[in-house]
């Protein structure tokens, strides 16, 4: 393990809910970027972790996995003071996900197979699949933990030596996750964190000629900038998840399923206070019973505890910062003043007054082009529709340019098949809000993702190599 710190450069870990320093770590400039590349390259080479059998590799990972659970409270914390997520989402969601994460891949490392060509009999034709020597991934802040695991654990998995900077505010657990693997015997310079500042670090990896593959999860507009670096530099493979914005689609039977709607289209819109890839922040109700919809679904956002992310019944903390404050409290003005109806029970008395703290927000009546509608906001509000047919249905959902997920609730099998179908989503989700599990694959369609998925099998698509080896048998 390193944690490549050449550099004098101070990085604020600071306290969303409080707008208090917790601390600094050293950030790393492109020098410490290419002198950390060459070294992992170099341990690469040495064969010491990518020539280890699968089943050696595995077993350091379930190691890893293991400390990860004994030092689970530690991890939370981490990440519900760096990000301003509630503890106990930290506790039950994201420390166990990441844990199931690291566990799974390992398992699975003896499970990539490779193929043999139904070729004559005078040859023989193998295909195999190997890691791509370094490789490197940039996380978000809104799970800093969880994402690690679902990039550290295939590619470690794989053989890879990987470079990981975290995401500039939530530096914390993935150190902590770098020691953690150290402990459990993972080869020094396998597993490099780098935090440091997107335009210096992330904009380093994405230029840097032996980083042979990049995985990204953040906004469109820096994976863009990052596919731009890698055709000007190397062409080295690049996988980017990116943002959305979610529909939950309401056929007319859906309030058959009571309050089990009501609690799913909850979490889906303000889990993490809406600031989540998948969050059902467009919700699309069918006009028979739409009044009922709102009147209870805004029922129930007000009733969200909102306050110190530090308490287990929080279930609303801060925004990430003052900046994304404005950038949700704007759209949510524009909207108003263009006619729109806002639904929010408003902020209790209790949050720090220096805490970006915003309200869960429903808002009706929206223009169609609004930025509340079309737009991520990264916030805890959420607009509302009506539709009368399934072809309206499909057009509200798919007037967007992203296209992550989607949820549908309906008793019909059938309709609830065309919906799943009909919508542009990679993950589409029926009667629950869901991203499934460790075991489907997840990632976007349109500019919701490029170039690979997470999770499942599939993810070592992101971190291996074809390579076929043809062999004349007479």
């Amino acid at each position: 393990m390193s944690r490549g710190t050449r550099t004098t450069e101070e990085l604020p870990v600071v306290n969303p809910a409080t707008g208090e320093l917790i601390t600094t770590v050293p950030a790393a400039d492109a020098d410490t970027v290419a002198a950390a590349a060459q070294r992992a390259q170099r341990v690469f080479d040495s064969g010491v972790w990518s020539r280890r059998a699968p089943r050696e590799r595995a077993a350091v990972l379930l190691r890893l996995a293991d400390l990860m659970e004994r030092d689970a409270e530690i991890l939370a914390r981490m990440d519900s003071e760096d990000a301003g997520k509630p503890i106990t989402e930290c506790r039950m969601g994201d420390v166990p996900g990441a844990v199931e994460s690291i566990r799974w891949f390992a398992e699975a490392a003896d499970k990539v197979f490779g193929q043999l060509a139904p070729t004559g009999y005078d040859s023989l034709g193998m295909v195999s699949r190997e890691p791509v020597g370094v490789a490197a991934a940039i996380l978000p802040w809104n799970y800093p933990l969880a994402m690690a695991a679902w990039k550290v654990g295939p590619a470690l998995a794989a053989g890879n030596s990987l470079l990981l900077k975290p995401a500039e505010a939530t530096p914390r657990s993935t150190l902590h996750l770098a020691a953690l693997a150290a402990e459990a015997g993972l080869p020094d310079g396998v597993l490099t964190v780098l935090p440091g500042y997107g335009p210096v670090t992330g904009t380093a990896l994405a230029r840097d000629p032996l980083v042979r593959a990049l995985s990204f999860t953040g906004s469109s507009a820096t994976g863009r900038r990052i596919l731009t670096a890698a055709a000007e530099t190397n062409f080295k493979r690049v996988s980017l998840e990116m943002g959305g914005k979610s529909p939950q689609v309401l056929m007319a039977d859906a309030l058959d399923y009571g309050d089990e709607l009501i609690e799913n289209m909850v979490e889906a819109a303000f889990l993490t206070m809406g600031q989540n890839c998948t969050a059902g922040s467009r919700v699309l109700v069918h006009r028979a019973i739409a009044d009922e919809v709102l009147a209870r679904f805004t029922a129930a956002a007000g009733a969200l505890r909102v306050g110190d992310p530090g308490k287990a019944e929080t279930r609303i903390g801060p925004l990430i910062n003052a900046a994304a404050w404005d950038r949700v409290a704007s759209a949510v003005e524009e909207a108003r003043s263009a006619g729109a109806r806002i639904h929010t029970a408003g902020l209790p008395t209790g949050p720090h007054p220096k805490g970006a703290y915003y309200p869960p927000t429903v808002i009706t009546k929206a223009a169609e082009d609004s930025r509340v509608v079309t737009q991520e906001l990264f916030g805890p509000v959420v607009t509302v529709q009506t539709f009368s047919t399934e072809e309206e249905a499909v057009r509200l959902a798919n007037t967007t340019e992203y296209g992550l997920a989607a949820s549908v609730w309906t008793r019909d099998l059938d309709v609830a098949l065309r919906l799943a179908r009909e919508i542009e989503a990679g993950v589409v989700s029926v009667n629950a809000y869901s991203e499934g599990d460790i075991t489907t694959p997840f990632g976007g369609w349109k500019q919701s993702g490029f170039g690979g998925a997470e999770k499942s099998t599939s993810a070592f698509e992101q971190w291996t190599r074809e390579k076929t080896v043809w062999i004349r048998t007479r």
